[in-house]
């Protein structure tokens, strides 16, 4: 009857610590520094490790081996660190903080912030920056739809479709 009862006890045991809770990752606020070219002081040049250190909650991530466009990419947050071609997009989904609030702003108002962009088409204007190139793509109503944070020079910058 002893072993019996350690066997049943043994089986219960079992299952009980298979049954363990795993928590969903979280990830921190999302914060840009459009000046810094950085988000949460993770940069266009960071590698793949360390933006999934900061952000656990990854949605997915292509090897940079093995794609064309390898990174880290948080689409239900609209931000895709692209490392291997050292850039950063941010979409018109972020729901995150962008310092200086620059979503939604008319190319208009961007002289006195930005100066004149270095390379201009009728949807996208590219900035150079200390720190590299900031691109900004307008809709139709002439509004910042979507930024790019890049530690390259426009002559080198190479952008993912």
């Amino acid at each position: 009857m002893k072993f019996l009862f350690l066997v049943f006890a043994g089986i219960i045991s079992t299952q009980v610590a298979e049954a363990q809770l795993k928590a969903t990752a979280i990830c921190p606020p999302f914060t840009v520094d459009v000046m810094d070219g950085n988000v949460n002081m993770i940069y266009p040049k960071s590698a793949i490790a360390e933006v999934q250190t900061t952000f656990p909650c990854t949605s997915e991530m292509v090897d940079e081996n093995v794609g064309k466009c390898g990174g880290v990419f948080f689409k239900d947050k609209d931000v895709h660190f692209y490392t291997e071609r050292d850039y950063i997009e941010i979409g018109e989904r972020f729901k995150g903080k962008i310092n200086p609030a620059l979503m939604g702003v008319s190319r208009n108002n961007l002289f006195k912030l930005l100066g004149m962009p270095k390379l201009k088409d009728t949807n996208w204007e590219a900035f150079q920056m200390g720190y590299g190139t900031l691109v900004l793509y307008y809709n139709k109503a002439g509004k910042i739809n979507k930024l790019q944070i890049s530690s390259k020079s426009t002559d080198a910058l190479k952008l993912c479709e």
